[in-house]
């Protein structure tokens, strides 16, 4: 498999895959799960088309400007409840499609491997609520998105800061009705590993599965939990003790770029940035009702204008950036390397998922020290 830069720093946009003529790169996945591109020399024509759109090999100086931040939620509680924190994202995309726009954004699939696809009316937006913890495919969704925009067509386009940027790379211009939403994000976890996660879950419960959510709120928002329904019964367990949840937020199965993104920075090219308010009862400990607060960013003249527009469908507070960053250090932060991380990712087809995860997901203190009691039991 060839590659356009190297694999440790390609982020899996795929701006190059859109933007080449001849269609001579498709997206491959490597033994980790991860999509990369590889070029078909036979269809190439050295064009140099791919290098010019990858945001990585053309990093955008960061920018000061001034920036709005506020902490809010929508008003409107069963959709808040609905979404990982404040419920923002619906609101921003239902005033999209008022204007006769298309949002795109990252949804399950018939077997709840995640793609981006867009929608252009309000009972289609429910596919992009909530957050998807696994990387998104991106398609031809920008090729998509720039035909909706030359039709004069609004659009707001939501995904990670390295699919925003490699729109951005892919479109080399700026377009009046385009809006785009990222967010603070983590890293992203090898689909290979989610599929190997959904599996495990099938075989242990013995159904299908028809519903997945990520950041169940059943427990509060705080406590949020990984919740899997099937045919006649439901799976909910804490996301510190979901195997896969654990795996992610300790970070053992996350794509190499994460571990030193391009895309960390205060200062963002999207119009506006959306996260969990993480710290909101050091600031505004009174508006917690642990029910989701989102903390929302306005980057732009564009961000500002269509948070206007919402406004009153929203409870909010503005706060300072850097106090809102120090409590958000994804932010500007990339992912930290995990022990085992390359043990872990080279044996998921070697191991059963509770067993995968149990050899190499590092253990908390607390379950460190169940484990040391229960050995001294045994030996008793």
């Amino acid at each position: 498999m060839e590659y356009i830069l190297e694999e440790n720093k390609c982020c899996g946009c795929q701006a190059c895959a859109n933007i080449c003529p001849k269609n001579a790169i498709t997206m491959q996945e490597n033994e980790k799960g991860f999509l990369y591109p590889s070029i078909d020399q036979d269809k190439c024509i050295n064009c140099g088309a791919c290098k010019q759109a990858c945001p990585v090999l053309n990093k955008k100086e960061e920018v000061e400007k001034d920036i709005a931040t506020y902490a809010c939620y929508n008003k409107n509680l069963q959709e808040r409840l609905n979404s990982s924190s404040g419920g923002m994202f619906i609101l921003l995309a239902k005033e999209i499609i008022r204007k006769g726009g298309v949002v795109f954004g990252a949804a399950f699939d018939e077997n709840f491997n995640v793609k981006h696809t867009y929608a252009d009316n309000e009972k289609d937006l429910i596919k992009f609520m909530g957050s998807k913890y696994t990387q998104s495919d991106i398609g031809n969704t920008y090729k998509e998105a720039k035909k909706f925009l030359e039709q004069d067509r609004v659009v707001l386009f939501s995904g990670t800061p390295c699919q925003i940027e490699g729109l951005k790379a892919y479109l080399k211009k700026d377009y009046d009705k385009l809006y785009t939403q990222d967010i603070i994000c983590h890293g992203v976890p090898s689909p290979k590993v989610w599929r190997k996660y959904l599996d495990y879950q099938k075989e242990l419960n013995n159904e299908d599965i028809k519903s997945v959510s990520f950041r169940n709120k059943d427990h509060g928002w705080s406590l949020f939990r990984m919740k899997i329904s099937f045919d006649t019964k439901a799976y909910s367990e804490n996301h510190n003790e979901d195997l896969y949840m654990k795996s992610f937020l300790k970070n053992i199965c996350l794509r190499d770029s994460c571990y030193e993104c391009s895309f960390k920075k205060k200062y963002r090219i999207s119009d506006i940035t959306l996260a969990d308010f993480w710290g909101i009862d050091k600031i505004y400990p009174n508006m917690n009702d642990d029910k989701g607060i989102s903390l929302i960013l306005l980057n732009s003249a564009k961000g500002k204008e269509l948070f206007g527009e919402i406004k009153k469908n929203i409870e909010y507070r503005e706060v300072e950036l850097d106090i809102a960053a120090k409590y958000n250090s994804a932010l500007t932060e990339s992912a930290k390397h995990c022990v085992n991380e390359k043990e872990f990712l080279e044996n998921v087809d070697n191991l059963d998922f509770d067993k995968l995860v149990n050899k190499y997901v590092p253990k908390t203190p607390l379950e460190k020290r169940i484990k040391n009691i229960i050995k001294k039991i045994i030996k008793i």
